[in-house]
């Protein structure tokens, strides 16, 4: 068996807002495409990936699932397929349940297998046959998630719902600022001049036909507009449903307007009386054991919980390449008590690996799950050039690097199992002159080894003797010195 890490798609892969899902043997995952250096959310086609359940190390691409322009309301190509969920509906065939850029539909698409292809089947409808989103006093769908109960019963979740910290001031753009706007971005901001934002989470039962609401859509989970007196008060609702059931519990999975994180809320109902529970895992670990200041780039998160056997796995996404249109799938074990309730989970390199990764051999840099530096705080920003500009994950030619490395600069990977590993070695490149030194401690007060550098431009090899040790262990760098540097890989001798 293959070790996992984290992302746990080949690196070149850019598979965000993943919802995992066993059917049979395998795990499959379902999420929106983005791209390398992408100008705007997703804008690749649907692409499923799955792994067989008993190695989550060893995924497969199955292929495009479902194109662009399959949807009649995009046959021209205008816009973007954003997060998606699916479903085994009561006939046994998989149900694809998506939306488009702020496009106030939401499209369903059917196959006769798990990993498609899927071929367009309509828009989710009303009771009265209006399409949802397109009838006065709609609110935007998006972000759908769907459940098929043990009942065969089968509900629809949906929303946005900006507010507190992701409150949105929706701007009137001039023709001209529109016109100057890339194509996928221009589409977006003339769909948001008439989109009427949901004020919580919506949930709806649907029909048999797998399209057609039985009752209007209704409130499930409060925005920040109506959180106050409730459970759900710090952690309301914002964007991202994903539905669950787990030992006759429902479990309702979110992004609250911190957007950094993943929360959950569990119910003995599909579709009410839902109470907060916690936060699953947050992009940054803001949270974690009290944690108020982040180890990571924060950014906007979507993911949803899985079961494989007893264990229990929570998926995510990060961002890359100082933007939100970078982001790349990550996932981690997470722990349910015994009365039902999720541990929140720190994020991790080793991920769906079950242990840590042997300190033996060579990595790509980029799996770090530790990146800071002076600039780095839990404001997400990606408008202000600061963020731009901090210590990042960058592809260049399909190769991913930890950029813009600086003085102060910390880069963590949590966990290697050590087995008395004598060297570290680093690829490294830039004009950076000064010292690393290497640690098993965040706070950097063990040393363990040290590197002293001066680079010239071009990709050297570093290697430093390091204190043997044994067993699970992080391993930090912290850059001390002047100019900027790049990490491609790490290796142990």
């Amino acid at each position: 068996m293959e070790q996992a890490y984290n992302p746990y798609l080949p690196l070149d892969v850019y598979i965000p807002d993943g919802e995992p899902h066993v059917f049979g043997d395998r795990v499959y995952i379902y999420g929106s495409h983005d791209k390398s250096g992408g100008k705007v959310y997703c804008e690749g086609h649907y692409e499923v990936w799955s792994a067989p359940v008993e190695d989550l190390g060893n995924w497969r691409n199955e292929g495009i699932s479902y194109l662009r322009w399959q949807d009649p309301s995009n046959a021209d190509d205008r816009m973007q397929l954003w997060a998606p969920d699916v479903t085994q509906g009561p006939d046994g065939r998989y149900y694809l349940y998506y939306c488009f850029s702020f496009y106030p539909e939401i499209g369903v698409a059917v196959s006769d297998q798990p990993q498609g292809p899927f071929t367009f089947l309509g828009h989710v409808k009303n009771p009265d046959g209006t399409i949802y989103g397109k009838r006065s006093g709609d609110f935007m769908p998006f972000d759908p998630a769907v459940l098929t109960d043990d009942d065969g019963r089968v509900y629809l979740y949906s929303g946005f719902a900006p507010a507190g910290p992701k409150e949105m001031n929706i701007p009137q753009f001039s023709d001209e600022e529109l016109a100057a706007m890339p194509e996928g971005m221009r589409d977006m901001a003339r769909n948001l001049r008439e989109t009427r934002f949901d004020e919580d989470s919506m949930c709806g039962e649907l029909e048999a036909d797998m399209i057609t609401l039985k009752e209007e859509m209704h409130p499930l989970i409060p925005s920040g507009k109506h959180e106050k007196g409730t459970s759900f008060e710090g952690h309301p609702f914002f964007e991202a449903s994903s539905i669950r059931k787990f030992n006759g519990k429902y479990y309702f999975v979110y992004s609250s307007y911190w957007s950094h994180e993943l929360c959950w809320a569990v119910s003995d109902h599909p579709d009410r009386d839902f109470r907060f529970g916690g936060i699953l895992v947050s992009n940054c670990d803001i949270g974690l054991n009290g944690r108020e200041n982040p180890v990571n780039i924060p950014g906007n998160n979507h993911g949803g919980l899985i079961q494989v056997g007893t264990d229990y796995y929570v998926f995510y996404h990060r961002q890359t390449e100082g933007s939100e249109f970078s982001r790349q799938g990550c996932a981690e074990k997470i722990t349910m008590r015994p009365d039902g309730s999720f541990e929140q989970t720190e994020i991790t390199s080793c991920g769906l690996n079950g242990a840590p990764l042997a300190a033996k051999g060579s990595y790509p840099a980029a799996i770090a799950c530790h990146l800071t530096d002076e600039t780095v705080t839990g404001v997400i920003d990606y408008t202000d050039p600061i963020m731009q500009d901090q210590i990042q994950i960058t592809s260049r030619q399909g190769i991913s690097l930890i950029t813009n490395i600086r003085n102060n600069a910390e880069i963590g990977y949590k966990y290697f199992l050590f087995e008395q590993a004598g060297q570290l070695l680093l690829e490294l490149k830039g004009d950076f002159n000064g010292i690393i030194s290497i640690s098993h401690d965040l706070e950097g007060r063990n040393v363990i080894g040290e590197f002293n550098v001066s680079l010239d431009g071009d990709w050297r090899y570093y290697a430093a003797a390091i204190t043997p040790s044994v067993g699970k262990q992080a391993l930090y760098l912290h850059f001390s010195g002047a100019g900027i540097a790049e990490l491609k890989q790490i290796a142990f001798l």
